[in-house]
C-alpha cells in the first residue's frame, strides 16, 4: 500500500492511500471512478468496469461542459466545439476543465493533490459548493505532464 501524508495549514495531518491508475488518456477520469469505487463499494472495480465508468465520467463532464458553455468558454483555449469534440476521445488527457465540470455532475468536490518532498500538497479543491451535501470526498493526485492517480483519506 503507497501511503502519503498531507499537512495543512493548521499544522495537522491527514493520510491518503495512492491508487495507481493506468496512463491511458483516461486518467483523470479513471482516478475519479476509483475513488468513487473505493467509496461507493469499498474496494477498486475490475479493469473493464473502471474504464466504462472512466468513459462515462468524460461523456458527463463534456455534457456540462457544454450545459455551461455561457460560464465557461471564456477560460477553453480555442474553438470551444473543437476543445468538446477533441475532449470526447478515450484517449485525451483531461484537466481542469473537466474536473470542475465532475464537481457539478457528482454534486461533489474534489481535491487535488501533488507531491513535494514526500509530502501532498493541496493546489486546489473545486466544487467547494458541494461541500455539505457531498457523500465521500474525492481526491486526486496530479504528477505533473498530465497525469492523476486516486486517492483515498485513511
Amino acid at each position: 500500500m503507497l501511503t502519503r501524508s498531507a499537512t495543512s495549514g493548521d499544522a495537522s495531518t491527514t493520510t491518503y492511500e495512492v491508487f495507481p491508475v493506468v496512463g491511458d488518456g483516461r486518467c483523470l477520469f479513471r482516478s475519479i471512478a476509483v475513488g468513487r469505487a473505493l467509496a461507493e463499494l469499498g474496494e477498486r472495480a475490475d479493469e473493464l468496469q473502471e474504464v466504462m465508468e472512466a468513459d462515462i465520467l468524460r461523456a458527463a463532464a463534456v455534457d456540462e461542459l457544454r450545459e455551461r458553455r455561457e460560464d465557461t468558454e471564456w477560460f477553453i483555449e480555442g474553438d470551444f466545439e473543437q476543445y468538446c469534440a477533441r475532449m470526447q476521445a478515450p484517449k485525451t488527457w483531461g484537466g481542469e476543465p473537466e474536473i470542475l465540470m465532475l464537481t457539478h455532475v457528482l454534486a461533489s468536490p474534489i481535491s487535488v493533490f501533488m507531491e513535494t518532498s514526500g509530502e501532498l500538497r493541496n493546489i486546489g479543491t473545486y466544487g467547494e459548493e458541494y461541500v455539505e451535501a457531498a457523500q465521500y470526498d474525492l481526491a486526486v493526485l496530479f504528477h505533473g505532464g498530465g497525469h492523476y492517480e486516486a486517492l483515498r483519506l485513511i
